[in-house]
């Protein structure tokens, strides 16, 4: 006579062979469930899993058969409902063009650091410059509950009125919104001063992709640099970078152009590092020689600038600090929503770190180029 039921037995067999099909489907274990094995009210029992100040007026001992009970029952409390009762989710949506090394996930590094500090996580969107993703991705993120937005490297056409906003390197200016940016003057400054200081005079220059937030106003900034230290470029060594990929290959392509100009220069300064890697690939590719041919500055200074061979000289932009100043502002925000800015810009300096990628230009006669 069987006293056991089989379909028991054949959950127990499937428990101890690792083949979990015939497991029954667990309910979650609720609140209300906690509260009756210990045999106590719903109330009382939240206030302690919840660290509620009220809790205190709970027995010590009460209080630790609670938590003993919540840990049997393997009890997991639903935060997104706990974190709607209190109007808040804790969570934050960022917006990014692409994550690829140098410029977003150095930003981002900052901005994990400051949220993670206050108990906040984020929700991650890359848009690719789309502008319908952009808008769509606010509405996707309102409807998630997150308590904000973060925007980097992002035209916001329009904002969520009704989201905490704080953007980084953004052109355009909203109410209410606080933007963190990078003083573009006195980099284009700092990369002009030093190559001219050198010696050089041939100065080629490779733009940022017209989709950039920063390809305008770093490009005006050089402008202004090179009027000031009485440098003429000429419109033959102004190169862009065409194209979304993050790769080194636009670099690359901006280079070779600049070459096939047959117009002579003895230093580039490009847009961000990746461009800079590679546009000195293309001039090994040349016959050229980095630094002695072509001076190269990069800017950004990503974590594998310092790697390169030769070292990479760069304006170093503050991008985890960037990432850090956007968390602390949309965090005092999100604390206080009827205090938010009219609009507020954060302007942060950048730093010159001069490696191996340049010197002053040889005074013999350069390397024929490529036909």
């Amino acid at each position: 006579m069987e006293t056991e039921p089989r379909q028991a037995r054949l959950w127990q067999t499937s428990l101890v062979s690792g083949n979990a099909k015939h497991e029954p489907p667990h309910k979650p274990v609720s609140l209300k469930m906690v509260a009756e094995k210990v045999g106590l009210s719903s109330a009382a029992v939240s206030r302690v899993l919840n660290g509620s100040p009220a809790a205190k007026s709970i027995p010590k001992p009460t209080q630790e058969r609670i938590l003993e009970a919540a840990r049997q029952l393997n009890y997991r409390p639903n935060l997104l409902a706990r974190s709607l009762r209190r109007g808040t989710s804790h969570t934050v949506g960022v917006l990014v063009p692409e994550v690829s090394e140098g410029y977003a996930t150095a930003v981002l590094a900052g901005l994990e650091q400051g949220l993670l500090q206050a108990g906040y996580f984020f929700y991650l969107i890359s848009h690719h410059h789309r502008t319908e993703l952009i808008e769509r991705s606010q509405v996707m993120l309102a409807e998630r509950a997150v308590d904000g937005i973060i925007a980097i490297d992002t035209a916001l056409q329009q904002r969520h009125r009704q989201l905490p906003t704080v953007t980084i390197s953004c052109p355009d200016k909203h109410e209410s919104v606080t933007n963190i940016v990078l003083n573009h003057k006195r980099a284009a400054e700092l990369a002009i001063d030093h190559l001219t200081g050198l010696g050089h005079r041939h100065i080629a220059v490779i733009k940022g992709q017209a989709f950039s937030s920063d390809t305008e106003a770093r490009w005006q900034a050089i402008q202004h640099a090179a009027a000031n230290a009485n440098l003429k470029l000429s419109p033959e060594l102004v190169a862009q970078l065409e194209g979304d990929s993050p790769s080194h290959d636009p670099g690359y392509f901006a280079a070779q152009r600049l070459l096939a100009s047959k117009t002579h220069f003895t230093a580039l300064f490009a847009f961000n590092d990746v461009s800079a890697i590679g546009a000195i690939r293309a001039f090994r590719e040349a016959g050229l020689r980095v630094p002695q041919d072509v001076s190269v500055v990069g800017f950004d200074d990503v974590q594998s600038a310092a790697f390169q061979n030769p070292g990479l000289t760069t304006v170093r932009q503050p991008l985890r600090t960037m990432g850090i100043l956007a968390a602390e502002a949309i965090l005092r925000q999100i604390a206080s929503p009827a205090e938010r800015p009219s609009s507020r810009q954060v302007m942060v300096d950048p730093e010159l770190v001069v490696r191996e990628s340049t010197c002053p230009p040889s005074p013999k006669k350069p390397p024929k180029t490529p036909s």
